[in-house]
């Protein structure tokens, strides 16, 4: 199963669910036994009045979670061409609904989000009451470079950043540090990545009968005092205007090639970001323009239901297999994608990873 779930009792009555993703060698990559396990568990403590309080962390000090098993998956898709393989049913349903359990959890919900935080890592954060990143902490949608696109929630916060920001990381993978996890609201407090056992003693010690949230505010607040002197530099904010510009485009072919026109510029961030996108799928890129502009006006609801949709045609469509063979299985880094001009993906295709690929009701229209 890979999660370990602890309960600290407190010298007034109340516990502490502590839930660690426990698979430190996949860098914590969530499988379906691994997200059936912690919903249950977030859904009991929910429901347990003598749970005051949850910490959500990742085993071993190089991720708190890389993202979803994304192999699996495609091995099922290759063996199911041109179809959805039932693993990829069950599996975003069961992920979407853990994350959408997240964001609307009653009770405080910490995210301790250190080293890697990647696409399916991010959809646990992005919901958690208080997200805690620390100097290792780098977050990012990688999925640009698999044939996948930024789901688990990414067309809801990537559209509530600055200006462009969202389209620009959502198409370059672009990592993001703790600081720029702070400018861009990806991040609620930064703490020293040895804090952290110092942080659950501070949850064990409060009195969460008198004024709990005024208390945790007030803890949160002495550790990060402490840790503020050792916060990166931004990386993004600062870059912003310039992004913005260059991402003012009326159509996705527009803004590939002026970003990937930055290859060789004077500025290593951009040039990195621009070499990515150029290597990058380019439905891919579509889909992320896509999927921002419909989802603008979305509840978070409505948001995992589209996203339901275009997980399932990604596992139909040939470039997430490609993808995910040329980057983890195989490794020689070369995907032949099957559309490879940006500039000719047919309306059709982006189209059709928006559409339904079950009968009747939507399978995620009770959240």
């Amino acid at each position: 199963m890979n999660v370990r779930f602890e309960e600290h009792p407190t010298p007034h009555g109340y516990r502490i669910g502590v839930a660690s993703l426990d698979a430190p060698k996949s860098l914590n990559a969530l499988t379906l036994p691994m997200i059936e396990a912690l919903d249950a568990q977030l859904a009991s403590w929910a429901d347990d009045p003598s749970i005051a309080c949850v910490l959500l962390r990742g085993s071993g000090p190089k991720a708190f979670c890389a993202g979803g098993d994304v192999v699996q998956l495609v091995q099922q898709c290759r063996e199911h061409p041109g179809e959805v393989p039932p693993l990829a049913r069950r599996f975003f349903a069961d992920e979407y609904r853990l994350d959408h359990r997240i964001h609307c959890y009653p009770k405080p919900l910490i995210c301790w989000a250190h080293g890697h935080v990647l696409g399916g890592g991010m959809g646990l954060m992005q919901g958690a009451g208080v997200r805690i990143v620390t100097p290792s902490s780098r977050l990012g949608m990688p999925e640009i470079n698999i044939g996948l696109y930024p789901d688990v929630g990414g067309s809801w916060f990537l559209n509530r950043l600055p200006g462009r920001l969202g389209l620009f990381l959502g198409l370059t993978a672009s990592a993001i540090n703790a600081r720029d996890a702070l400018d861009l609201g990806l991040a609620d407090r930064f703490l020293l990545d040895e804090q952290q056992d110092k942080l659950l003693e501070g949850l064990i010690q409060l009195n969460w009968q008198d004024q709990p949230q005024l208390q945790l505010h007030s803890l949160l607040k002495a550790l990060e005092h402490e840790a503020r002197a050792e916060l990166p530099e931004a990386q993004w904010l600062p870059r912003r205007e310039r992004i913005d510009e260059l991402l003012d485009q009326a159509d996705l072919p527009g803004a590939w090639h002026a970003l990937t026109a930055l290859q060789d510029d004077g500025d290593p961030l951009l040039a990195r970001a621009a070499k990515t996108l150029a290597a990058g799928c380019p439905l891919t890129a579509h889909l992320v323009w896509e999927q921002l502009d419909r989802s603008r006006h979305l509840s978070l609801a409505q948001v995992f239901q589209m996203e339901y949709a275009m997980s399932l045609n990604c596992c139909r469509h040939p470039e997430l297999p490609e993808g995910v063979r040329a980057r983890l299985i195989d490794k020689d880094h070369a995907p032949h994608w099957h559309w490879p001009d940006v500039a000719t993906i047919p309306v059709e295709a982006i189209d059709a990873h928006f559409e339904a690929t079950w009968e009747g009701a939507h399978p995620l229209a009770d959240l």
